[in-house]
């Protein structure tokens, strides 16, 4: 197939594809994100490009009125270079830079878990060999540790092609770096003995829309350095479920979302080694934990059957992976581990959070709940289990809502209204002028919208509050968070009606899992003792506006607890305590998991949260009317 050459503005950017690929994968070729909610399948409209030159063939032109189609936009996904092109990108259209929960550079937890690394270095003073003492060298190697505790030891066919040229050049003093596996332990590394290196392995947490990284000396545990950043993967779908789509019905799709999280996960260590001057080769290993889906498009496995009934995964853990086979950069003969998943939509970040947050070592019976684009939820304490997923939605990261967007700069991330006026005051994230609106925002908004009258119980705009920022457009009412004059776009920012109903349908669907959760134990909600809200999301989640909505469990505030990023602290666990990478597995069988879509008692309870708060106001009792 012939090339095209498809030239970026303004970031002069030109680079060459087959012939009939799209903007939007050009795009990403190109090193510019652009936002595509719906993975590119043309429905979400947010991949706005403007064709400057050449000729594009457009598949569709759903979302786009025709005085853009008279200027020359198209939907990115849509578009696909015939000729040599020239295309503008659009601020609105670029997915900016996320407000990232890193947190701070504490130190691991590691109370009940003793330090023993997952990776660990042996110092041996080996005799060398003799015409009296013919060992084999590889025997010479495994005999010695034996000595030191360690059996049974795998040398792996690449390390014995360089151990002989090893053992000499280090004169048989050397420091020998193993992992564990499933198999026992595995050596990675024969190195000359040097008392004063350090080495180092790193903790992942690949999340859905962002990806975080923590650095450990693992002589000591110590956190050396920390950085996040945006999933690349986010270009071809804002949610799992585009994702699976991207990858099953794409002919590179698999490939593509692989390499986009590896090289999320690779630019995270450049940015750690240009901070600290720490050889990325001096990292000899890894610990992610991610939900089902992302666990395996980072090692390549094609997530196909977790979207088709019975929903089925490939994986729920597995062996010791090399890290070079996928793609990380770090040691040459570095090695990743994955926090074992426990079902096809509940992951290693779950499993990693009950172990993060000892869940399993306490009798009072918690209810864990990380809440994005799926709410995965864990109720019960150390003497059982039972767990599910809703699926949420984007709505909470800012799909399917009209100027939704994620926590970027412009996001308006905090709001009031005053009631008598309707008029609204709001924070945006570093301040910046307003361009859209993102999860926590659009929480606090809908309570905000209920409190002051502007909406009623179903999320129908009411006439109750005359305010010129309550019109109707196109035959449907909507409110205008930022005048186009106040905008960062140029454009009346605005919440719609259908924006409020993905809101409820989404809020709903979390309530209705908790709720699941409950009758499948046949516990009522006053026996839960504790609620531990996990992830990035729920760091800046309003709990009062959360159970105004009903998003969340109305019970008395004092027995919630934000618990952080715990997909990151359990992967840290586990990488300095193999203690806790056992306790991880446990807990990973020690699950049991509800299927939500199987019976009748999940769709009832979703039904009846289709309000706000609730059809049955008895369950929010400090919610007034």
């Amino acid at each position: 197939m012939s090339k095209v050459k498809v030239s970026f503005l303004p970031d002069q950017v030109t680079v060459e594809v087959e012939q009939g690929t799209s903007l939007l994968k050009a795009a990403a070729v190109a090193g510019i994100s652009i936002k595509s909610t719906c993975g590119g399948a043309g429905t979400c409209g947010k991949c706005l490009v403007q064709v400057k030159e050449g000729e594009v063939r457009v598949d569709s032109t759903r979302n786009l009125s025709p005085a853009q189609q008279k200027q020359g936009i198209v939907l990115g996904c849509q578009a696909f270079a015939i000729s040599d092109v020239t295309v503008e990108v659009p601020a609105d259209s670029r997915l900016r830079r996320h407000q990232v929960l890193i947190g701070e550079l504490e130190q691991p937890d590691l109370r009940d878990f003793p330090f023993e690394p997952l990776l660990r270095t042996v110092t041996l003073d080996l005799t060398p060999p003799t015409l009296d003492d013919i060992t084999v060298d590889s025997q010479r190697l495994l005999a010695a540790l034996a000595v030191q505790g360690y059996q049974p030891v795998h040398l792996p066919l690449r390390l014995l092609q360089r151990l002989p040229e090893d053992l000499r050049t280090a004169m048989w003093k050397v420091d020998v770096i193993m992992t564990l596996t499933d198999c026992g332990w595995q050596v990675i590394a024969v190195e000359p003995n040097n008392p004063g290196k350090e080495r180092f392995g790193l903790a992942v947490d690949i999340g859905t829309t962002t990806v975080v990284v923590s650095l450990h000396n693992l002589a000591n545990g110590q956190t050396v350095a920390r950085a996040g950043t945006y999933n690349l993967q986010a270009q071809y779908g804002d949610d799992v479920i585009s994702r699976m789509i991207h990858a099953t019905e794409n002919k590179d799709g698999l490939t593509e979302l692989q390499q986009a999280v590896v090289k999320t996960i690779n630019d995270l260590i450049r940015q750690i080694e240009k901070e600290t001057q720490i050889n990325r080769e001096d990292i000899y290993g890894l610990v992610a934990a991610g939900n089902t889906t992302m666990s395996q498009l980072f090692l390549g496995i094609s997530p196909k059957y977790i979207r088709l009934e019975p929903y089925i995964p490939t994986i729920s853990s597995v062996a010791a992976v090399d890290a070079a086979e996928i793609g990380v950069k770090i040691h040459p003969r570095g090695m990743v581990y994955l926090i074992p998943s426990v079902a096809s939509y509940v992951g290693g970040d779950i499993t990693a959070g009950v172990l993060a947050t000892r869940l399993t070592d306490a009798e009072e019976i918690t209810l864990f709940i990380d809440i994005g684009t799926n709410g995965e939820m864990v109720l019960g304490n150390r003497d059982w289990l039972v767990t599910c997923a809703c699926s949420a939605g984007p709505a909470f990261e800012g799909g399917g809502i009209t100027f939704g967007m994620r926590a970027m700069e412009g996001a308006i991330e905090r709001v009031k209204i005053d009631s008598s006026t309707g008029e609204i005051e709001y924070k945006t994230v570093q301040d910046a002028k307003p361009i859209g609106i993102c999860g926590s925002g659009l929480i606090e908004l809908l309570g905000q919208l209920r409190r002051a009258g502007l909406i009623d119980r179903t999320g129908k705009f009411t006439d109750q509050v005359q305010t010129d920022r309550l019109r109707e457009r196109d035959g449907e009412k909507e409110y205008v968070l930022a005048w186009a004059k106040d905008s960062g776009s140029g454009k009346d920012i605005v919440i719609t009606e259908s924006d409020i109903k993905n809101l409820i349908r989404s809020k709903g669907a979390v309530y209705a899992g908790v709720r699941s959760l409950l009758r499948a134990v046949d516990l009522p909600l006053e026996a839960i003792d504790r609620i531990f809200i996990a992830g990035g999301f729920g760091h800046y989640l309003s709990i009062p506006e959360a159970v105004e909505i009903g998003l969340l469990p109305d019970v008395e505030r004092d027995k919630y607890a934000y618990v952080g990023n715990t997909s990151l602290k359990g992967a840290q666990l586990a990488l300095l305590s193999v203690s806790a990478w056992h306790r991880a597995r446990q807990i990973g069988e020690m699950m049991t998991y509800i299927e939500l879509s199987a019976g009748n008692t999940f769709m009832d309870e979703y039904v009846s949260a289709l309000f706000l708060p609730h059809t049955d106001l008895t369950q929010f009792p400090s919610v007034k009317g």
